[in-house]
């Protein structure tokens, strides 16, 4: 089998010494996931060698029509697809005592309670999208690879995260781009070079692979969509997430003594997803987010015995698609009541929150993670819409949503219309809990 490999990715196939990461990291058209097929399939193929490898994304479903099909492309292309054992229900291809199997850090994008399962006997692991991972399950997944039969190789397929993201702070210095303001070169860092292996790529270095037109339309971008090209087409490191929703939240090192404690937000979740709860003050013309609880795992009565621990009792807004964990925090003696939704209640909440001055505590460093990477989904042809993306995660974001569904800014004839509403709600649910408890 003889496969033609863009040179610039042929340190891949030679790479010596102790190279445990592969970071294949830059632009549009750069040829990531066809070389890592390449790979794949080659090695699959040397049945002298063990080879167990995962092709992995964050949602499981994912795989098929990425990775997995470009090596079932890649085998039909060298003539090899009728020597492979594919089933492709799971994804698995099989070649002698060698395989490829996708994995997914989680099952399906609707479940929420799947987990990544061992993989200590694979010795290669590819990852699309891997800016995608959260770092807690990237670190879960490199500690699980432990198998003595083969050297390990984790092969890391990503767009040019912002400099705040987990990879570029672990792996990479930046040096500022001398035309583009806020984007920045990744260079790899001295201490990481004798395990890593950084290539990057953008459609000048695979340009033989590409049609005029696509080569025009990544270049118009320069003019037309500039943030675009110098990021996804020219894969350099933007200073902020593109898209990201709040730009102007600032950290604070605690709560002062003046603020008003007003209500506290609450996210429901169990596992893999945490239950967040977050106080919420106002000060100064402006409101202060403290995080108090972000864990899984959590009952509703352990949930509700910190929140009655808490030092001041104030009304709790919850998700309201949790009526049952409500009436049970609400049994428990809870001031609590759901929040409000309709229809773009989502994105109305988020634009409230826009246009307010917001601080939060240094303490709530789930809360800062989260708003440093929440951003609007934006569309393979760089279009913006008015919708998180739903691969962001919004625990706390929602959260500190939810009190400003049933809250207003400052306004005294809104906020005595407001506490009025609040109460009738609040007392019309406690009679509804009652009734259906038979008190």
């Amino acid at each position: 089998m003889e496969q033609v490999v863009n040179e610039i990715y042929e340190p891949l196939f030679s790479r010596e010494g102790n190279i445990r990461y592969v970071i294949l990291m830059g632009g549009r058209g750069g040829g990531r996931s066809t070389v890592a097929s390449q790979i794949g399939l080659a090695k699959l193929l040397d049945i002298g060698t063990y080879f167990r490898c995962a092709i992995m994304r964050f949602v499981l479903s994912d795989v098929r029509n990425s990775i997995y099909r470009e090596i079932i492309d890649r085998a039909e292309e060298q003539d090899a697809f009728d020597s492979l054992d594919v089933s492709e229900g799971s994804m698995v291809i099989r070649y002698g005592t060698n395989s490829i199997n996708a994995v997914g850090f989680r099952k399906s994008s609707s479940d929420q309670k799947s987990k990544l399962k061992s993989l200590a006997n694979y010795n290669t692991i590819i990852i699309e999208e891997a800016d995608e991972i959260p770092e807690e399950d990237f670190m879960q997944l490199d500690d699980s690879i432990r198998t003595m039969k083969g050297d390990i190789v984790i092969i890391l397929l990503l767009n040019p995260p912002p400099r705040s993201h987990w990879i570029i702070k672990r792996w990479f210095n930046l040096k500022p781009h001398p035309e583009a303001k806020g984007f920045y070169i990744p260079v790899l860092k001295e201490e990481a070079k004798a395990d890593t292996l950084f290539i990057g790529a953008n459609y000048r270095d695979n340009i033989v692979n590409l049609s005029n037109q696509s080569i025009k339309n990544y270049e118009q971008y320069k003019d037309t969509k500039p943030t675009h090209f110098w990021n996804v087409v020219e894969g350099l490191i933007p200073e902020v997430l593109r898209g990201k929703i709040y730009t102007n939240w600032k950290e604070i090192e605690e709560v002062p003594h003046e603020a008003r404690l007003i209500a506290r937000g609450l996210d429901f979740g169990y596992h893999p997803d945490p239950c967040a709860l977050t106080d919420i003050y106002e000060y100064n013309g402006g409101y202060i987010f403290d995080e108090i609880v972000y864990q899984t795992n959590l009952s509703n009565r352990q949930l509700g015995t910190i929140i009655l621990n808490q030092i001041e009792n104030i009304l709790v807004i919850a998700d309201n698609a949790e009526p049952k964990a409500i009436d049970e925090l609400s049994e428990m003696g809870i001031d609590i009541m759901p929040c409000e939704k309709g229809a773009d209640s989502v994105r109305f909440g988020i634009k409230k929150l826009q246009g307010m001055k917001i601080s939060y505590t240094k303490r709530s460093k789930n809360l800062k993670r989260e708003q440093e990477e929440y951003h609007w989904f934006i569309d393979k042809d760089g279009n913006e819409h008015e919708k998180p993306d739903p691969k962001c995660d919004d625990h706390v974001m929602d959260s500190v949503r939810y009190p400003f569904s049933i809250l207003f800014p400052n306004d005294p004839v809104k906020e005595r219309e407001q506490e009025i509403e609040i109460e009738h709600k609040r007392r019309e649910h406690k009679e509804t809990v009652q009734r259906d408890a038979g008190l």
